[in-house]
């Protein structure tokens, strides 16, 4: 007969073949014998990683471009409706280069925040899931120092297709955890 528990709130009665376990260590549960699972939160390691640099990223393009309107004469105070473009046009393409990054960093990395969700609710954060995720985010921080610093077009291609082959195979087994 299973255990009589509550689940992770402690209001809503649940029965549970194994002793209860705090919902943050248990996931995947495979090791009948032991009650060994592997860690719910792994898959979002990387997550938080990658949200990081997205912030370091910020505070680089700040430390760069503020001082960059300054020289070019740009008041932020007279700004009104400017776009992207406008930037591009006023301040040195350096200045502009972590810019550009930071703005990549709130394209496609959205969807591998999206994936690593989708993982981490399915049970399968773990393994080769954690490792692609860790890839995912040292291509992108890969490609980030680059174009924030040497800004060669052909191997930000290549960081950037590597890195959307993995978030491919990480969707692929999001994909078949749900399908």
């Amino acid at each position: 007969m299973p255990a009589l528990a509550s689940d992770v709130t402690g209001f809503i009665p649940v029965t549970q073949p194994f002793p209860p376990r705090p919902f943050r260590e248990t996931t995947a549960c495979t090791n009948v014998a032991t009650w060994t699972c592997p860690p719910l939160h792994a898959i979002l390691q990387p997550v938080v990683a990658l949200i990081a640099w997205t912030l370091v990223m910020l505070g680089w393009m700040l430390a760069t471009r503020l001082p960059a309107m300054t020289r070019a004469g740009v008041k932020l105070s007279a700004l009104v409706g400017s776009k992207a473009a406008d930037a591009d046009r006023s301040l040195p393409a350096e200045a502009q280069w972590k810019a550009h990054n930071y703005n990549h960093l709130l394209e496609q990395p959205v969807l591998f925040y999206a994936v690593c969700g989708v993982i981490a609710l399915t049970g399968t954060g773990y393994g080769v899931n954690v490792a692609l995720a860790w890839i995912y985010v040292a291509l992108r921080v890969a490609h980030s120092i680059w174009q924030a610093t040497v800004n060669r077009v052909s191997v930000r291609f290549y960081l950037f297709i590597a890195s959307s082959l993995v978030l491919s195979a990480l969707t692929l087994h999001a994909g078949l955890a749900v399908f």
